[in-house]
């Protein structure tokens, strides 16, 4: 039997190289973009170190307290400027009482006017049912025209009075809209300030953190070394003091065969002025452990300023509520020159403030999230200090 052939094509077989050639161009064209991708990418910025992230944080708690003192400064001029309003709108309002007093009174005047004003007075006299009664009444309204422009004087004096303060009252309103203006930008400012500080720390790492506050210890260590330095000299010049008075007493005994008078312990002013500045600190020791607030000034909580005022206060002396006023008050003392009680002021904004207890060290209140406590005068850059009483 023959054999059919087959009505099938045969398949035809094709070279291989082509597909794997485009499969190579394919992989090829993928990592020259990826190649590409990776170059296009921007680098991710290096990671601060923990040394610029402390130097950033303390910055922003500076500049915080800077904005705190133009709070301060705000909201005092606020409330003097709303004191002021207030006083002027009830002056106002009693100048408008008397002003409707003084209306009333000419409304009288008028009323009568506009009923015997329709009548001659020659018509006035015929019909008049007594002559004199008639002689009367003229007399009687000659007498009311005079208290009738008095009484207009009066009125027009009161009125422009109350105008005037009207205007200035009106001013004054404007003042204080301004100045609650400002009150709000510093309040806002502060607040932004810390949420920066703060958005700062929580970004970092554990290590970080450990880090940070091993550069503060070492910091606080070396701030402590200097204020011991300076307790020292002071504890030295005194104990100079003290030897060359005894010596000096020495002598005068052996060249006058006399117990000498006793040495003076200082003059009435130095001795108010400590008198004063043991009240000032005794206060401030009680203060100790209470929460910074920004704008604060006791009882509960404080702010630099609010604590110096308020401590001084308890002695008697009123101090201004800023630093940028405190430090104006009183006498510029050297560093060197320190007394318990004097103000040292902090960096060069003059945005802190704090007490000087002695032996290099001071009560402030520090700044967000630390409280009230005693610290040394070097933890940070020392501007000037004041005497202020």
């Amino acid at each position: 039997m023959p054999v059919l052939a087959s009505h099938r094509k045969p398949r035809s077989t094709r070279p291989h190289s082509p597909a794997v050639g485009v499969t190579t161009a394919a992989i090829a064209s993928v990592t020259l973009l990826s190649t590409q991708s990776a170059q296009a990418a921007p680098a991710a910025p290096p990671r601060p170190r923990v040394e610029e992230i402390q130097k950033k944080v303390d910055d922003l708690y500076r500049q915080a307290g800077t904005a705190t003192q133009e709070y301060n400064r705000a909201k005092e001029a606020t409330d003097r400027q709303r004191r002021k309003v207030d006083r002027l709108l009830d002056d106002v309002a009693q100048r408008t009482d008397a002003i409707n007093e003084s209306r009333r009174a000419l409304g009288s005047y008028a009323a009568a006017q506009y009923r015997t004003g329709a009548v001659g007075p020659t018509a006035a006299l015929i019909f008049a049912d007594n002559p004199q009664s008639y002689f009367d009444q003229t007399h009687l309204m000659a007498r009311l025209s005079e208290r009738q422009h008095s009484a207009v004087a009066d009125y027009e004096g009161k009125r422009a009075a109350a105008a005037k303060q009207r205007a200035e009252a009106t001013k004054s309103l404007e003042s204080l809209t301004e100045s609650q203006a400002t009150l709000r930008t510093s309040k806002q400012t502060v607040q932004r300030k810390l949420a920066e500080a703060r958005t700062l720390l929580a970004r970092l790492t554990a290590e970080e953190k450990a880090r940070l506050a091993e550069l503060e210890r070492k910091r606080e260590a070396e701030a402590r070394r200097k204020a011991e330095e300076r307790a020292k000299a002071e504890a030295a010049a005194e104990a100079a003091a003290k030897a060359a008075e005894a010596e000096r007493r020495r002598q005068e005994e052996a060249a006058t065969g006399q117990q000498p008078e006793p040495p003076a312990t200082g003059g009435s002013t130095d001795s108010t002025y400590a008198a004063k500045a043991e009240k000032t600190l005794a206060f401030a020791r009680a203060q100790i452990g209470k929460p910074y607030v920004w704008g604060a000034t006791g009882p509960s909580s404080y702010d630099c300023s609010g604590l110096t005022q308020a401590a001084w206060k308890a002695a008697g002396v009123e101090l201004p509520r800023t630093t940028w006023d405190q430090v104006k008050v009183g006498t510029r003392i050297a560093t060197a020159d320190l007394l318990p009680g004097d103000l040292v002021f902090f960096y060069d904004d003059i945005s802190h403030v704090g007490l000087y207890i002695g032996g290099g060290k001071m009560i402030h209140a520090p700044k967000p999230g630390a409280d009230v406590r005693e610290e040394s005068i070097y933890y940070m850059p020392i501007y000037g200090s004041v005497r202020p009483a």
